[in-house]
């Protein structure tokens, strides 16, 4: 499981990115891959799935 920062949300389009907290790359969040509600600048944790282009973070839940 992976640590992060919400480093952008947009609540109404459904979509953002997480920083990493240990790497600092910067992944695709979707709403679908959510358990918890986020907001910008909430530490989450998370896991990574393969996307269409990249890696994406699913699971996502407040830390």
């Amino acid at each position: 499981m992976n640590k992060g920062t919400v480093k952008f949300y947009n609540e109404s389009k459904g979509f953002g990115f997480i920083k990493d907290s240990e790497t600092g790359k910067e992944y695709f969040v979707h709403s679908s891959g959510l358990k918890d509600n986020i907001r910008e600048n909430d530490e989450v944790t998370f896991d990574l799935q393969q996307g269409k282009r990249d890696l994406n973070a699913v699971n996502v839940k407040l830390a």
